[in-house]
């Protein structure tokens, strides 16, 4: 068997359509107005706020006799009141690759603001196992023994279906896919898989906040410590108001403004 760790990879994200966006400022006659936002999706989520209130300058609006400057000041002010359905335009794509199902059976959990698409095991056939190892395992040599010695036995059982139903020389793919999703039945739930994962940046709040709290699993929360590492570093205005703690050893991201 082979041990493994969560691998974190940002795919994709929103992109503006500049064109789109000139033409929506000439029709609202603020052709003039730019951000300094550091990324298109923290734009996207300050153009979606400020045409709620047409606070792109004071007086375009007549109620409205002054405006926030800056990317970082408006989207605080969002975080702060709680506006997050502004934080639901931009899209963020993940992969998520050496995860176990334990980890993508809680992550289809959240479902609002995801995508989700799963390497399938009726079609992708096992012969090497991996894994990653919690803590608790990792740290005893009892544990570590039984671990990899169950994990070599599920291997053994993978290669002995093969040879038994001869898939190699099967000719019928839709053979070979009812003999792989017969085989998959005896992998375990520990199994590293690959997950795709797309979200927009309301629910990816959420999940940072749920799967690194110390309560959680800790493979998802280490998952989501890289997530949210990726995630500050690219897009700081939509996650400046929050706090990094360590707890056992992995990264605890939590706010103050809850329930955005």
């Amino acid at each position: 068997m082979k041990v493994v760790e969560p691998k974190v990879f940002l795919v994709g994200e929103t992109r503006l359509n500049e064109a789109g966006l000139r033409g929506y400022l000439e029709h609202i006659g603020v052709p003039g107005w730019s951000t300094d936002a550091p990324s298109d999706s923290e734009a996207l989520s300050e153009l979606m706020g400020r045409l709620c209130y047409r606070s792109f300058e004071p007086g375009l609006n007549p109620n409205v006799t002054r405006v926030r400057q800056g990317n970082a000041p408006y989207l605080s002010n969002i975080l702060s009141v709680g506006h997050g359905s502004v934080l639901e335009h931009a899209q963020l794509n993940f992969i998520f690759a050496d995860v176990s199902r334990v980890v993508t059976h809680e992550l289809v959990r959240h479902r609002a603001g995801t995508a989700v698409s799963q390497e399938s095991l009726r079609f992708v056939r096992l012969d090497g196992l991996s894994a990653y190892v919690p803590t608790h395992i990792r740290e005893s040599g009892e544990g570590m023994e039984v671990f990899v010695r169950t994990f070599e036995q599920l291997e053994a059982i993978q290669r002995e279906l093969a040879e038994l139903y001869k898939i190699e020389d099967e000719g019928q793919f839709s053979v070979k896919k009812k003999l792989t999703s017969a085989f998959r039945r005896m992998a375990p739930i520990g199994l590293a898989t690959t997950i795709g994962w797309s979200c927009n940046f309301r629910a990816l709040r959420h999940v940072i906040e749920s799967r690194t709290d110390p309560h959680a699993e800790e493979e998802i929360r280490f998952l989501f410590g890289e997530v949210f590492r990726i995630v500050r570093d690219r897009h700081p205005n939509l996650f400046a108001d929050y706090v990094v703690e360590e707890a056992d050893g992995l990264p605890w991201v939590h706010t103050e403004c809850g329930k955005v």
